[in-house]
């Protein structure tokens, strides 16, 4: 009917159909991560198509391949968000939060199909369930800061094992106590700040993942400028963001006619000349001796620096310069009229080193103590670029973890518990908002039997068994003490407290969060209208 009424190239989509597509797409791209999930989670390989760029990239990271895959469907790119958020805010928990939306909209279209409930039904008792299952998720959260574990070794021990279950399932899961230690120092190095810029991952192809260390201060990739100083002692640095090339010609859209060569070398000597005053104004900072551009520096700038004995760096990136400004703590600057005005950074000492077979620069003793480095070594380039990945979730889930020092059991402990309590405020629920209840129950459920699943075990006697455990433990009053989960290693079940699988609180509760909410705004469409974009000739241009 109301086809009638809207212009060309606008379509409408009504009822079960809109309601249809939204599901699917959105479970669609759940079933796409749902076989990463876990510790025996497989990888997928990613290939761009662009003829100019056919790179490939091996992941298991469900942030990275929902990022990677183009979709059309509204609902999917719901999703997509969704995990990037999920990235953003806490770090890891992107696939768990995509397969739960997922799982969640496979329950409520068998709801509607088999038992014709009302979508606003459903809603109303994924509401309630939701309440239920953060109040248990609460109640098993554990306290492991330096006050509740009475020393910082303990409160170290606890965050080992968070970044320990974190790449349990990444590619670093064989070598995950060596990068779970590296993750730990470098967090606990931040005292505090939770500012992941002080942390840098630098990546350099050879040796094994083993050979990866942690290097207190900051490296930068670079090397000073020819016939500079390779060491400057208590260096005083100028950063910058400067063009240092004007001792070429660029007139660009514009032409210069001369009518003599003396003429075209008293252009050259006036921007040199300009190029002089330029550095003038720099070497006039006081104390100054190292001075970094994110810019180039061309030849001229570059011996001026020289004969004066000033270390100059240039094309330092803009996220390294950044970086730089804050572990020196220093003022990024384009010009240098107010010297007086300008804060140098900081550091004891500059040296070259060598990191396999490349030479970089070292920042000892920097003005915010809590900078470091962590040098990622691997056989190939995809290898390091998927344990650059991991690394920054254990690193993120980490400074999550420093800002509220809560946990919880890992291995499916926390999705039986809060099924568990769904399963029993649901018998209590009069109405049809008691399936839903139900519904929502075994979507959590669901969570622990894809991880099973992955990892080629039998998934329906390990979760029976996980769900005896926790209904035996709720009965006796003692839901929240229940620590029982999957032992992926033998698979079989397991201790988790034993084990030491833990998992942030945060984590989890933006994860349930987030996927509710998200399932809930999908099922409640009805309709779904792709309207062109107005022609300029409607606007009268």
């Amino acid at each position: 009917m109301e086809t009638a009424y809207v212009s060309d190239g606008t379509s409408i989509d009504k009822g079960e159909n809109a309601r249809l597509s939204s599901i699917v797409g959105a479970i669609a791209i759940s079933d796409l991560v749902k076989t990463t999930l876990g510790p025996k989670g497989l990888d997928k390989i990613l290939q761009k198509v662009d003829p100019h760029d056919q790179s490939v990239s091996v992941t298991n990271d469900g942030a990275t391949i929902l990022r990677s895959v183009p979709v059309d469907n509204a609902a999917a790119k719901i999703l997509v968000d969704l995990a990037k958020v999920q990235d953003d805010q806490v770090g890891d928990g992107t696939t768990t939060v995509a397969v739960l939306a997922g799982e969640l909209l496979r329950e409520a279209e068998q709801l509607m199909n088999q038992q014709h409930i009302h979508p606003q039904t459903i809603c109303h008792g994924w509401r309630l369930a939701k309440e239920h299952a953060l109040r248990a998720l609460l109640a098993q959260a554990t306290a492991i800061s330096n006050k509740d574990t009475g020393s910082e070794e303990g409160f170290r021990s606890k965050l080992f094992q968070i970044a320990s279950t974190t790449l349990s399932s990444k590619l670093l899961t064989y070598e995950k106590e060596h990068f779970a230690k590296l993750a730990v120092d470098a967090v606990m190095r931040l005292k505090g700040s939770n500012n992941l810029e002080h942390i840098q991952v630098l990546k350099k192809a050879g040796g094994s993942l083993r050979d990866s260390y942690l290097e207190s201060g900051f490296l930068l990739d670079k090397v000073p400028g020819t016939g500079q100083p390779r060491r400057v002692v208590k260096a005083k640095i100028l950063i910058a963001n400067t063009s240092m090339d004007t001792d070429k010609i660029k007139i660009y859209g514009s032409r210069v006619k001369v009518d003599s060569i003396d003429k075209v070398a008293a252009i050259e000597v006036a921007e040199k000349a300009k190029m002089r005053q330029k550095v003038d104004k720099i070497l006039a900072h006081p104390g100054m001796n190292c001075f970094i551009n994110r810019q180039l520096i061309y030849n001229l700038p570059e011996s001026i620096f020289a004969e004066r004995g000033i270390m100059a760096i240039e094309h330092a990136d803009f996220d390294g310069v950044e970086r730089l400004s804050a572990v020196l703590g220093g003022d990024v600057v384009s010009t240098f009229d107010a010297p007086d005005q300008v804060t140098l950074g900081e550091c004891d000492l500059i040296e070259q080193v060598m990191i396999g077979e490349d030479k970089v620069l070292r920042f000892s003793g920097c003005k915010s103590g809590e900078a470091c480095s962590i040098v990622l070594r691997g056989a190939s380039s995809h290898v390091l670029d998927e344990a650059e990945r991991s690394l920054h979730d254990a690193l993120a889930i980490l400074v999550s973890t420093v800002k509220d020092p809560r946990t919880v059991y890992g291995g499916g402990c926390t999705e039986i518990t809060m099924s568990t309590a769904v399963e029993k405020a649901a018998t209590e629920t009069p109405g049809k908002k008691a399936l839903a209840m139900e519904a929502y129950a075994r979507a959590l459920r669901q969570l622990p039997a894809i991880v099973a699943d992955n990892g080629g075990y039998d998934a329906a006697e390990l979760v029976t068994q996980l769900r005896a455990m926790h209904s035996a433990a709720a009965s006796q009053g003692k839901a929240e003490f229940c620590s029982a989960g999957l032992d992926m290693a033998k698979g079989t079940t397991g201790d988790m407290e034993e084990l030491g699988i833990r998992e942030s609180y945060v984590s989890k509760m933006y994860a349930v969060t987030s996927a509710s909410e998200a399932a809930e705004m999908i099922l409640r469409v009805d309709d779904i209208i792709k309207a062109a974009p107005r022609r300029r000739e409607e606007y009268g241009y």
